[in-house]
């Protein structure tokens, strides 16, 4: 499918959310952060998050919805759902992300974070009733994400660190 004659080029950056049509294009940079996709096939409307943790922890927490935390980010989604009219089993749902920058370095960041924002998604995903189509999740390194809303597509390109494949 070629790209409309008016795309809206969005590029997400962390903690950021953006929900569009079929005249959107959205684009991230992950490391250890994970990004979801979601996109309906027959009304062509879909969105990406790209949070940062599963959950917020502090006092701050819970007064607005945050895009840097998964919980908060399937919230966002699921409000855009609802404006659309539409519901979780109507759309794919799409995981990328969650790259150890860190590879045998525990000293160095003892909390495996990218482990727990893929077992966070994978969850959050299930439990408000999304399947999950595709994902490109774990390793090491950065990906490049490109989703175009007009078709579904979403493009990655995973640069792994120096003797990962």
């Amino acid at each position: 499918m070629t790209e409309p004659e008016n795309c809206i080029d969005i590029f997400l950056q962390p903690g950021e959310f953006y929900f569009g049509d079929r005249q959107t294009r959205i684009r991230t940079l992950l490391g250890s952060c994970v990004a979801i996709t979601l996109w309906h096939p027959r009304r062509k409307i879909g969105g990406m998050c790209h949070y940062l943790l599963p959950m917020c922890k502090g006092r701050d927490c819970g007064k607005t919805l945050d895009g840097r935390y998964a919980h908060d980010a399937m919230k966002l989604f699921v409000g855009e759902l609802h404006k659309a009219g539409g519901k979780p089993h109507d759309f794919e749902a799409k995981m990328f992300g969650g790259g150890n920058q860190f590879p045998g370095k525990s000293q160095v960041c003892p909390i495996d974070v990218s482990a727990q924002n893929v077992k966070s998604g994978r969850e959050l995903l299930g439990l408000y009733g999304f399947n999950i189509k595709a994902e490109h999740l774990g390793g090491t390194g950065h990906r490049n994400v490109i989703f175009d809303v007009w078709s579904g597509e979403v493009w990655l390109k995973h640069v792994a660190k120096p003797g990962e494949h």
